[in-house]
């Protein structure tokens, strides 16, 4: 089995969104949250970088980080941004349109929603969203782009403080915990209680399938 690449540096990461820049174009890093979970809406951030700030450190894919990591350096990551914008669809829009659609309309939203224009916009994964200025993907992102990696942790971050708000109204799912993933005990406290308005039906057919299969 083939090794998994070494982790590369925050610096490694803020040199490559240097190569990109040139000289001085005016880059803006995106990244969603929340594709996989059951419930909750899918969230996406924009994020310029100000290059004459000091490097953040510690800057890194979020998946990588710890929750408390990730929460300490939130607000660090807004402070040394030119501009940024979160944003998300709803779990309406992602019945409606699907998962990668809604996806692609919340990367539409934070850029929409910057309060510079960008020059170049570089995306985390394979595909772009229909966007008004130059756009790039890249694969595995915010392992490789500084302005990605800042842009998963306001995504990532954002998304978080939502469930816990879902948590509260909704304390029989346990969304604090799994922040709506198809844990053991999330499955099993949706075949108890029924959905709440925040799951997405669409994501429960397997869930229901399997239990009535499991049940005849």
């Amino acid at each position: 089995m083939a090794k998994a690449a070494p982790k590369k540096s925050t610096e490694e990461l803020y040199a490559w969104d240097a190569e990109k820049r040139g000289s001085g174009l005016l880059l803006c890093g995106v990244d969603e949250a929340g594709r996989g979970p059951l419930a909750g809406d899918v969230y996406a951030a924009a994020v310029i970088l100000d290059p004459s700030r000091p490097l953040i450190a510690g800057l890194n894919d979020s998946k990588k980080m710890t929750e408390k990591k990730r929460e300490s350096l939130f607000a660090e990551v807004q402070s040394a941004c030119l501009a940024y914008c979160v944003a998300s669809a709803t779990v309406a829009e992602i019945e409606e349109l699907n998962i990668l659609g809604a996806t692609m309309l919340a990367m539409q939203r934070a850029v929409a929603g910057l309060s510079v224009q960008p020059q170049l916009v570089l995306v985390d994964g394979n595909r772009l969203p229909q966007l008004t200025m130059p756009a790039e993907t890249v694969v595995k992102g915010d392992a490789t782009s500084a302005s990605i990696a800042a842009a998963s942790i306001l995504a990532k971050v954002s998304r978080d403080r939502t469930l816990y708000a879902l948590d509260e109204q909704y304390p029989q799912y346990g969304f604090a915990k799994h922040k709506g993933y198809g844990t053991k005990a999330h499955c099993e406290a949706i075949l108890q209680y029924g959905p709440c308005p925040a799951h997405r039906p669409s994501f429960l057919r397997k869930l229901y399938q399997k239990h009535e299969n499991e049940n005849n």
